[in-house]
């Protein structure tokens, strides 16, 4: 994706649903989840606007020329663990990302209750419009990420359920279809960070299937201009990786096989490609 995008009239108002907190240093790195999604898309934003077969003198002039993150989106947090009032109001918002979580999306505690219900009302509901009267019968955009695909193929009733092939962790390739291959121009894999051992079981009626792997079919889905889901963690630096790995290895929850194999494999991933094309849907119609 090196096409240049230019910004919106308007900035996309993107309400990130807190389903956690990041692990400890990446939390005080980033002071929550909407730190991370916020160093993703100014990079992801960032690294589309040189185009990649520019001189380094045209991408120096590019460079110059490029918008600060606030041009593209505006982005909100709302903390929907500890705060089950913290939601947003949707004539004040054009999407919604659902974050991952240690949390599992098929228990019923209260926030995760609500969670999903507000997830079918933005999904059933046209929308008032905005505060201001404009975009009328509007449709609020879906993402989910991790624990949120998770928790929107829950609220379009598909099954969520502990995955008996157990872990994916680390840069993990994910076979795209025909679907994801033209969502991301073509390309036959992706690598992507992964940590779950949930899954969503099938895709929900009028969506379509991204990406699977052996040890998880359900990679993501979309349905078009609407809803956008992917299994792993585009968000996730190495460091924030490597912090993961070694606070569950020292928990006794991984292996030292499984950690070895999730160390060697913490290296080049598609977070930021991925996220560019999480951005271009938002500004779909």
């Amino acid at each position: 994706m090196s096409s240049p995008l230019t910004p919106p009239p308007r900035p996309i108002r993107l309400a990130i649903l807190e389903a956690d907190t990041p692990v400890p240093g990446a939390h005080a790195r980033y002071s929550g989840y909407r730190g991370v999604f916020t160093h993703l898309f100014t990079r992801a934003l960032a690294s589309s606007s040189p185009s990649s077969s520019s001189s380094s003198q045209d991408q120096k002039q590019q460079q110059g020329h490029q918008h600060p993150l606030s041009s593209y989106l505006t982005i909100s947090a709302h903390d929907v663990v500890n705060n089950l009032s913290d939601y947003p109001s949707l004539s004040d918002i054009d999407a919604i990302l659902i974050t991952g979580s240690k949390h599992s999306a098929y228990e019923n505690d209260p926030w995760i209750v609500k969670l999903t219900e507000f997830v079918k009302k933005v999904l059933t509901e046209e929308g008032d419009g905005d505060s201001d009267g404009s975009k009328q019968g509007k449709k609020i955009k879906v993402i989910g990420v991790c624990f949120g695909h998770q928790i929107i193929g829950r609220a379009l009733g598909q099954v969520v359920e502990r995955n008996e092939k157990g872990w994916e962790v680390s840069v993990t390739p994910v076979g795209l279809t025909d679907v994801g291959r033209r969502l991301f121009e073509g390309r036959e894999e992706l690598k992507i960070q992964q940590m779950h051992r949930d899954h969503v079981v099938g895709v929900p009626d009028g969506a379509q299937l991204l990406a699977s792997t052996d040890v998880c079919e359900n990679q993501g889905f979309i349905i078009p201009g609407r809803v956008l889901t992917v299994q792993g963690h585009p968000e996730f630096t190495t460091d924030i990786m490597e912090e993961l790995l070694e606070l569950r290895k020292a928990t006794g929850l991984f292996n030292e096989e499984l950690f070895g194999s999730g160390m060697d494999r913490n290296k080049v991933d598609d977070g930021v490609f991925i996220a560019q094309a999480l951005y271009k849907f938002l500004l779909q119609d």
